[in-house]
């Protein structure tokens, strides 16, 4: 019985998604639950699993098509009733043939005296033929791979990114933007991303009759993130206020316990744990951060939805650590390094990137001095974290070097006064100066 392999991993907040890697090949034998392709959308990749066991029928949808949900993408069939791959004339073996008479060597071959003599326009390199070539491309896209066959490249040169390991089309520029084989290949015509060149006006004849430039399209997440950073200027009053925080004691701290604590817990002690419990202790002082607008009414959470800001190859993701209120440091740095792995291999839940009450964004970790996050929707407020930067400051009436971070609270200000937002940084900054607030929550 052929069993119809259908997309409804989509979540009921997304419309459709881009199929963007098939893991089996038609007559394929696949295995119930296995994965079968992976669907990129604009929150996190989905993998589609077979709902059944037999052999792979013919793909219905490319890689790069879009599909929506209860779209039909391929066919199982019986294992039985399967067609038997037809033998390639190609792939039949030869006895009397040398093993090295390959087309390729051919090729390279001197022509002999009475050979035809060579055209006069130059042979574009010629795709790899069935066998030992192609499976040099085996898991490569047909986009991606096409790009390698315009530069001359073996998927083996080029460092990957993508979920599992994959090859991207923006490893394949990386690699040619830092290689000279972009110089060599400047004038072909790729098929997919454009170098092209435009002629230079006449008063600008000194820098040369053309200059490079490439075009990629957006991944969906990327085209995500700009929509929702646009919707966030538009849609919001944002102001940012500013504090600095003595981070002395915080590092003192970790320090003396960061070897105890990482074999008691089994994870590392950071800075993000203590600004979490910060942040919770503060928004219940000031709940008007926690909150949101809903048209003409203000929301109060009564729990703390803490989303903390995850960059990856793919792009920045925001998951959100439920009800912090009650996770301990151990946990949440667990929680962090959990959702930084799953993140970076597009794993993360859709339920695991959506909510959340208030964010916290680290920029120290990239050497950030400073900066003025944008809000992430509908959210009212975000702290953003800097690096931590040995600074001259005055000790009572002396001047002494502590390590000091930057603090900025972007907030709403069609909700959040002035004074809530400066006496709420004011808060997270007094409980990172003195940790031992944390115990005994004063």
């Amino acid at each position: 019985m052929t069993v119809e392999v259908k997309v409804n991993e989509l979540p009921e907040s997304v419309a459709e998604g881009t199929l963007v890697l098939w893991h089996k090949q038609p007559g394929d034998s696949v295995k119930a639950e296995e994965a079968l392709a992976e669907i990129e959308t604009d929150k996190v990749v989905l993998e589609i699993a077979a709902p059944g066991t037999g052999v792979l029928g013919q793909h219905l949808r490319k890689k790069g098509d879009p599909v929506k949900r209860g779209d039909v993408i391929a066919t199982i069939e019986p294992a039985a009733s399967a067609p038997a791959p037809q033998p390639s004339p190609s792939k039949a073996p030869k006895p009397a043939e040398s093993p090295k008479a390959t087309p390729l060597a051919k090729l390279a071959s001197p022509p002999r005296e009475q050979a035809s003599p060579p055209p006069a326009t130059p042979i574009a390199p010629a795709p790899p033929k069935e066998g030992a070539g192609a499976d040099a491309y085996e898991g490569v896209s047909p986009s991606v791979r096409r790009l390698l066959q315009e530069h001359k490249l073996s998927p083996s040169d080029i460092e990957p990114s993508g979920p599992r390991g994959r090859i991207t089309k923006e490893d394949v520029i990386r690699h040619l933007e830092h290689s000279p084989q972009l110089a060599s290949n400047i004038g072909e015509a790729p098929i997919e991303v454009e170098i092209s060149h435009t002629p230079a006006p006449a008063s600008e004849a000194d820098f040369g009759a053309s200059r490079p430039t490439t075009r990629v399209k957006m991944s969906r997440l990327r085209a995500r993130i700009a929509e929702r950073m646009l919707e966030a200027q538009r849609g919001a009053a944002i102001l940012t206020t500013f504090n600095e925080v003595n981070m002395q004691a915080l590092m003192d701290l970790r320090r003396n316990y960061k070897e105890a604590f990482q074999a008691q817990h089994g994870v590392k002690l950071g800075i993000m744990g203590f600004f979490v419990r910060a942040c919770v202790e503060a928004l219940r002082r000031y709940p008007i951060v926690n909150a949101s607008l809903d048209s003409e009414d203000i929301v109060y959470h009564g729990y703390f939805d803490v989303g903390v800001a995850v960059s990856t190859s793919r792009g920045l993701v925001v998951p959100v650590l439920r009800d912090a209120d009650k996770m301990g440091l151990a946990e949440i740095e667990r929680a962090i390094v959990g959702f930084s792995t799953r993140g970076e291999e597009g794993k993360l839940g859709i339920q695991e990137i959506t909510g959340g009450t208030f964010t916290i964004s680290n920029g120290g970790i990239f050497g950030s001095m400073l900066s003025t996050p944008i809000l992430n929707p509908p959210q009212s407020a975000i702290l953003g974290l800097h690096r931590v930067q040995p600074r001259p400051v005055a000790d009572g009436d002396k001047v002494v070097v502590r390590p000091m971070m930057y603090l900025a609270l972007s907030y709403d200000h069609r909700i959040i006064d002035g004074r809530d937002a400066v006496l709420f940084l004011v808060a997270v900054k007094e409980l990172i100066e003195d940790p031992t607030r944390f115990i005994l929550k004063v």
